[in-house]
């Protein structure tokens, strides 16, 4: 009897142990597979700061994986076009994607909101509201149909208000410019009786050169000179009423994100953090030898908009936006939440960063 019971106590903790290690074994990722996953941009390949941004995510999440993901970025047009990336990604054909949610507002409206709002948030705030004022969360709403997952990816701060070959003295020479603007400041122009045009970063220089359009704003000065604008405009204007704070997207397909165990997962979602911040700290420091060398070296023309044109600008965004507010149920909440956050913001701003930049 004492041997049988040794023998069935033996087997009972065997069982026990096996079983222990079943569950561990279901709940350890499993480290020796790999993910090899393609990342797609809006931007030229290793353009300065924006299309630097795709790159560093990739090496991040490689190093922090330990090689477990592996991302090969393409640049705009090496495997779909610049304004295909957010269909690309949906569909799969490209697990990750890097660019500006203004680009697909003829998919959803709304998305407007999470590039950049005229005379809306500045980068810091935008980054206020999207990871701790809900922005997120609604951000992800709006593109759960269309199988994404949006993160924030980047900013460049405060933009210029554009480069331009007439004059702005006025309302009146805005009716009938060609400018390339896209997203809602797009909406405004077009308002003001100007025409809006939406092109790649890659046509812009030609299209200036070649009379296509008139007029183009793009990023700030470390960007501006870098695609050689002082070559083919006349007058640089600022400030940018239209992007305040724009802040640019990782969009990552559904299926492959849940593909991925939790860890890894985590990793995707620190790697973005990282690159979000880090882009905006380059673009804060590039900007300002970059706007010497443009005003000293090339003799640019650096002119501030008139305050009755900013004014009358400001007038017609406040309805744009109220227009687009009543567009859907979402919009209308994704208005109030940014709306609601900008108070907030400039009422405690007011005596923080505006009070500070006044007196230092």
């Amino acid at each position: 009897m004492r041997v049988l019971m040794v023998a069935l106590i033996s087997l009972i903790l065997a069982s026990c142990g096996n079983k222990s290690a079943d569950t561990d074994t279901d709940i350890k990722p499993d480290t020796q597979k790999t993910y090899s996953w393609k990342l797609v941009t809006t931007w030229p390949k290793n353009y300065p700061g924006l299309g630097s941004a795709p790159e560093n995510f990739a090496k991040k999440i490689a190093a922090m994986s330990g090689g477990r993901i592996k991302i090969k970025v393409f640049g705009a047009g090496q495997l779909v076009p610049a304004f295909e990336v957010f269909d690309a990604v949906s569909q799969g054909t490209a697990q990750v994607g890097h660019g500006a949610a203004y680009y697909w507002t003829g998919k959803a409206k709304a998305a407007g909101f999470f590039t950049s709002v005229p005379f809306g948030l500045n980068a810091q705030e935008m980054n206020g509201w999207l990871h701790y004022g809900g922005g997120l969360e609604l951000w992800r709403e709006l593109y759960s149909p269309f199988n994404l997952i949006p993160f924030a990816g980047g900013s460049t701060g405060v933009q210029m208000a554009g480069w331009f070959n007439r004059e702005i003295n006025s309302m009146e020479d805005i009716k009938g410019l060609k400018m390339r603007i896209p997203g809602l400041g797009g909406d405004v122009i077009t308002r003001a009786g100007g025409v809006s045009v939406t092109m790649p970063g890659g046509e812009l220089y030609t299209s200036m050169q070649t009379g296509v359009i008139d007029a183009t704003e793009w990023v700030g000065p470390y960007n501006d000179l870098a695609f050689g604008f002082h070559q083919v405009a006349k007058y640089y204007y600022y400030p940018g009423w239209h992007e305040p704070g724009p802040i640019l997207e990782f969009i990552v397909n559904k299926e492959a994100y849940a593909s991925l165990p939790s860890d890894l997962q985590a990793i995707v979602e620190s790697a973005a953090r990282a690159v979000n911040q880090d882009m905006l700290d380059e673009y804060t420091a590039r900007n300002n030898s970059a706007l010497v060398e443009l005003v000293e070296t090339h003799g640019v023309d650096v002119r501030k908009l008139p305050d009755d044109v900013l004014t009358e600008l400001r007038r017609l965004s406040a309805e744009v936006l109220d227009e687009l507010g009543q567009d859907s149920e979402i919009s209308g909440r994704i208005a109030q939440s940014v709306m609601e956050f900008k108070k907030q913001a400039m009422e405690y701003h007011a005596i923080s960063e505006e009070a500070y930049y006044k007196v230092r």
